[in-house]
């Protein structure tokens, strides 16, 4: 059991460093309020095809590694409370 431990504590820090370093070098690409007020439209091809770029893959990997983490963090608690 404590190799488990040692295993998910170990994929734990990889993916907590990870997750900050995808969070911290993410780009504010949200327009704001001034969008809405302004009613600017989002309907154009950038928009439609926007999880190909770089900011869409990472983004993606974001979403993807806070879901990782939570697992993480749920297993290890289970763990440690046994």
């Amino acid at each position: 059991m404590e190799i488990a431990k040692g295993i998910l504590v170990g994929a734990y820090f990889i993916v907590a460093l990870a997750l900050i370093i995808l969070t911290l070098i993410q780009t504010k690409d949200d327009p704001g309020l001034s969008s809405t007020i302004t009613g600017s439209s989002t309907n154009n091809f950038f928009e439609k095809n926007k999880g190909r770029t770089k900011e869409g893959k990472q983004k993606r990997w974001t979403i993807i590694l806070a879901v990782v983490f939570t697992i993480l963090t749920i297993a290890l608690g289970i763990l440690y409370m046994a």
